[in-house]
């Protein structure tokens, strides 16, 4: 007896012991694939900003361009870029919230639901210049031109030329599925029983919604909108033919006025401008991840903060 005990101790240990260095092995291999995503990253900022902090200036904040070689300041493109960011995120957060909502609380699980979701999975998808082309084409050329013929009776293009608000228009459909599928998954996180209590009271069910399901799932429907910005401060390809100017030193007069952008304007100063240098060019992606890093830090604080009135 004796002997087995000690044969099958040896077994045990011998188990053990091969278990915990697949385990190693497999941590090993998750840090190896973490350090593979994350050490591109880091170099990717500390190359903006080693070779872009000279160039941020507090005249090149401040300052318009002098001229199309992009002399000067990028004032204008960064007021733009905080209009395009804020404006998207009034267009889409409604639509996305309100979708999300329908298809959670009233839609229940017929196939047109299924194929609605399948419809959102495949939009999030869909590259960005199909929706720049899809923007121009029903936004500026349908919608602003029938405005500009039907309504305002005028030949010269008002509504039917890229502008900020087509911009908004085109930046919210690509944010679009992002929200609805954050919003979606933070009122499915909502208990069951905070619905059941609240119809129980006598609560109908849009008050039901209202009070009680979305100030509940309001942390993640602000996930979805720090994505949706993250995503749409970024975009270049839709906002290029929908709403963006090379060359506008100053500030846009309304929602019918185009408008300077930084991505864009990064993208016209790599491709445009005749020998540009390193040093602007970092300078202005610089400015660019700097402005969506306080956006989303905003967020992140307000989102924090939501999440921590819970109760339960």
């Amino acid at each position: 007896m004796s002997i087995n005990a000690q044969t099958s101790s040896l077994g045990s240990s011998r188990v053990i012991a091969s278990n915990l260095r697949k385990q190693r092995i497999a941590f090993a291999v998750l840090f190896a694939l973490l350090l593979m995503v994350v050490l591109p990253v880091l170099w990717l900022f500390g190359f903006i900003i080693y070779h872009g902090w000279r160039q941020v200036t507090w005249s090149f904040l401040t300052l318009p361009p002098r001229a199309v070689d992009a002399a000067g300041g990028i004032f204008p493109a960064i007021v733009g870029t905080v209009y395009l960011m804020i404006g998207t995120i009034a267009v889409a957060l409604p639509l996305g919230v309100g979708g999300a909502v329908y298809l959670t609380e009233y839609a229940g699980r017929s196939r047109l639901v299924r194929l609605v979701r399948l419809a959102i999975v495949n939009l999030a998808g869909v590259p960005s210049i199909v929706h720049g082309l899809f923007g121009l084409g029903f936004f500026v050329l349908f919608v602003g031109g029938s405005i500009d013929r039907f309504i305002l009776h005028t030949q010269r293009p008002v509504w039917g030329q890229p502008c900020l608000l087509w911009g908004f228009c085109t930046l919210a459909v690509v944010i679009l599925p992002i929200v609805i599928t954050a919003t979606e998954e933070a009122l499915m996180s909502v208990p069951a029983s905070f619905r059941e209590a609240s119809l129980g009271l006598g609560a109908t069910k849009w008050q039901t919604v209202r009070r009680v399901v979305l100030p509940t799932a309001l942390p993640g429907i602000l996930t979805g909108a720090i994505l949706g910005i993250g995503r749409a401060a970024g975009e270049t390809a839709p906002v290029m033919i929908t709403c963006a100017a090379s060359f506008k030193p100053f500030l846009p007069s309304g929602l019918s006025d185009s408008a300077m952008l930084l991505p864009y304007h990064l993208y016209f100063v790599v491709t445009q401008v005749p020998n540009p240098s390193l040093q602007l060019q970092a300078g202005i992606a610089l400015v660019l991840v700097a402005l969506v890093f306080c956006i989303n830090v905003s967020a992140v604080v307000l989102r924090t903060r939501e999440h921590r009135r819970r109760k339960w």
